[in-house]
């Protein structure tokens, strides 16, 4: 009996590590999520990694043959291989993790950031199927962003290509993780929201549910909830948001002329509280041989494990690059 080809998809995250096997068409097989743990250098994450691993593809290996392996991960270079100093995690340095994971195993693996393999993703299993030319934003704790240009992701020169939430709003604007002010994803991510939210609440005497809400308990969530029932301030940080998200659309689209943006992650649940201003003001903003002509849509993948089933997308896809060159 012939045994069915599956790939495994690793998304590496600060708190958690999501891992699972899928087939070509998107099945997740099985799937587990163990800690991180940040703080422990990648000597000791990796034994514990491979222990998980090997946990997972024991009940599968009678009937199925691992081909390849797909891996997101913080600060990920496509070109390299490499995690080169990612922030959330103390792993020190520049860390070859696909020569390492290769060795281990003896299947290729592929390895870029948890956007870019989202965007992957989106093109395989879900909204972007049949779209040679899109760009996906991850709205979650920032923004991240995977951009696809005839069919391919756009890595540029050095691999970390598709930082737009890294483009400048304001340039005394807010203060960003990055050391730099102004950036998207100080205004237009969950984070963002909820910075908007305080600076509203401290410069208006308007009642609102969130007032009784500190900022480190604030969600997305609630801000969402309290707007959908009509609050003043939630609402008014909904419209601030989707203006800047819009205008800043508007000008990624005259660079690479997308078919869709295509919106993934927490900041995206709110729907059509951040859809409708978004594209209100990316419309009034676009250039006008573009208008009506870039459509803006929600992930298909939104309720599924889209970063498992970004990376094991990746990995197919690179298969498939390397079957079309033999």
């Amino acid at each position: 009996m012939n045994k069915k080809e599956i790939i495994l998809g690793i998304d590496i995250g600060g708190t958690t590590t999501t891992i699972g096997f899928t087939d070509y068409e998107g099945n997740m097989l099985l799937e587990t999520v163990r800690p991180t743990r940040a703080e422990q250098h990648i000597t000791a994450y990796l034994p514990r990694l491979y222990e998980a691993v090997d946990a997972l593809y024991t009940p599968l290996r009678a009937h199925n043959v691992w081909v390849a392996t797909g891996i997101g991960a913080p600060n990920g270079n496509y070109f390299k291989g490499t995690v080169e100093n990612p922030p959330n995690l103390q792993w020190g340095g520049v860390i070859p993790l696909c020569d390492l994971f290769e060795k281990q195993y003896k299947v290729p693996t592929f390895l870029t950031n948890d956007a870019n393999a989202a965007a992957i993703g989106e093109m395989k299993f879900g909204a972007a199927k049949g779209m040679k030319d899109f760009i996906l934003l991850t709205l979650g704790t920032g923004l991240g962003s995977g951009i696809v240009v005839d069919g391919e992701l756009v890595y540029g020169h050095t691999g970390f290509a598709g930082e737009l939430g890294h483009s400048t709003v304001n340039y005394n604007g807010r203060l960003c993780g990055c050391g730099r002010r102004g950036c998207l994803e100080t205004y237009v991510s969950v984070t963002g929201i909820r910075r908007t939210v305080s600076k509203l609440l401290a410069d208006s005497l308007v009642y609102s549910e969130l007032r009784d809400i500190s900022q480190n308990d604030l969600t997305g969530e609630m801000i969402t909830d309290a707007a959908l029932q009509g609050d003043k301030i939630a609402l008014e940080a909904f419209e601030y948001t989707g203006r800047i998200f819009g205008m800043k659309l508007a000008e990624f689209s005259v660079f690479t002329s997308p078919e869709a943006f295509i919106l993934f992650g927490g900041l995206a649940r709110a729907k059509d509280l951040l859809l409708q201003p978004t594209l209100k003001y990316m419309e009034a903003n676009m250039f006008p041989a573009f208008h009506g002509k870039i459509k803006l849509i929600f992930s298909a993948l939104q309720d599924k494990n889209a970063a498992v089933l970004g990376a094991c997308a990746l990995a197919w896809h690179e298969l498939e690059k390397q079957k079309r060159t033999i």
